[in-house]
């Protein structure tokens, strides 16, 4: 009796960069040591996907969407709405869920609006910190009809009933700048901003922080607006029982919008020093004990390293990307005899030199342990490019895995 067949995606968030003068004219990508994708690659299919549609802004929502089969133009409500089904925050038909960042700004000038925001994740403060200070807020900004929900790590949900969506600004995509002129123009959510950085600047987890030498979770920064989403189950969509391994609530509340589940596992905290082996594992066992045919494994170690703008730190979240996640899954896969196709691709770009996403193609890795292509080729921009192979609409990658 043949083997069903496994369908793996293993997603190196914000992954694909741009070619990078210190690295000789090199992407991180590129320069990364990936012995497995390389080997994956040399049998497999390489090639281009335009991830995010033209007209809509290059974000992790929309491009993880896409990548899972859902036109971000047909199903995508915004960013927060998706992390709030994650955490299990009752959302009504007219609230709005904005994404409420627990982020650093500078302290030197007296006024808030001449302050510059240095930092989008407070130097990855841990979920037990951030749930702390989240509290001190809760208490200090009371008013009705908003209400605060923790998240994880510096990432958490503000549900504004009966609100509008507003236009809001990442705060990724502002580092060094001044807020003024990126602050909400709505008051009331302009005005919590503001209370959120007197009650947070002297919390005693930030003394504790500065003295430490790390960033200080200071101030709350609201984006990511939008309303209760809708997503077609992915079972119903595709005849695949699917399983969600990501310590990121945008991908969690994805998976729980489509009736898939989510594998917890522990120390996946989105940061560099993430629990790699067990996603890993989480993967083996979802494949091969629990009678899943279909994993989509997230990691945003990347992502993080790209706003941070730090080159080496990208190269080493790649480098672990290929050695601790995709190495242990083919070789445990292919040790129980699994037939599997597996997709390897980056949801957008994090150049480390503008430190924020964009639009465009990102390369893709497609590999059938059934077949053995020969190829001459390696994973990377570069490459992908030269195969001239290229998916124009992203929420199509996913029938090019599922055509066997």
């Amino acid at each position: 009796m043949e083997n069903k067949v496994k369908y793996i995606i293993c997603l190196g968030d914000g992954m694909s960069d741009e070619p990078i003068e210190e690295l000789e004219g090199k992407t991180p990508l590129e320069v990364a040591v990936t012995p497995m994708m390389d080997s994956l690659s040399k049998k497999g299919e390489i090639g281009m996907v335009q991830t995010i549609p033209q007209g809509m802004k290059p974000g992790s929502d929309t491009a993880n969407l896409a990548v899972m089969g859902y036109d971000p133009k047909k199903y995508y409500s915004g960013r927060s709405p998706l992390e709030a089904l994650s955490i299990g925050v009752p959302m009504k038909v007219d609230d709005i869920a904005l994404r409420c960042n627990i982020v650093t700004i500078s302290e030197e000038e007296e006024i808030f609006e001449e302050k510059r925001i240095l930092d989008h994740s407070s130097g990855e403060i841990s979920t037990e910190d951030a749930a702390v200070l989240l509290e001190a807020v809760k208490q200090g900004l009371k008013r009705e009809g908003y209400e605060f929900y923790v998240g994880t790590s510096y990432r958490h949900c503000l549900i504004w009933q009966k609100g509008q969506v507003v236009e809001l600004t990442p705060p990724h995509d502002v580092l060094e700048q001044v807020i003024g002129r990126y602050l909400p123009e709505d008051k009331v959510l302009r005005e919590m901003m503001k209370k959120s950085y007197d009650i947070l600047k002297d919390h005693p987890i930030n003394i504790k922080r500065k003295e430490m030498g790390e960033n200080p979770a200071n101030c709350c920064w609201f984006w990511g607006a939008g309303t209760k989403p809708a997503l077609d189950n992915f079972f119903e969509k595709t005849g695949k029982k699917g399983m969600m391994i990501s310590a990121v609530d945008l991908l969690k509340g994805i998976a729980v919008g489509a009736g898939m589940d989510n594998a917890h596992v522990e120390g996946a905290n989105g940061g560099l020093h993430t629990n790699y082996e067990g996603k890993a594992q989480a993967a083996i066992k979802a494949l091969t004990k629990d009678n899943y045919d279909f994993v989509y494994l997230h990691v945003e170690a990347p992502d993080e390293m790209g706003h941070q703008g730090s080159r080496e730190r990208k190269i080493q979240a790649i480098e672990y990307f290929d050695q601790r996640i995709i190495a242990p899954i083919v070789q445990k896969l292919e040790e129980e005899k699994e037939d599997f196709r597996l997709l390897i691709l980056p949801d957008h770009p994090t150049p480390v030199r503008i430190r924020t996403h964009t639009s465009d193609p990102v390369p893709y890795l497609l590999y059938d342990s059934g077949m053995d292509l020969k190829r001459e080729w390696k994973y990377n921009e570069k490459e992908a490019k030269a195969s001239h192979n290229m998916v124009e609409e992203g929420h199509k990658i996913i029938e090019k895995l599922f055509e066997k």
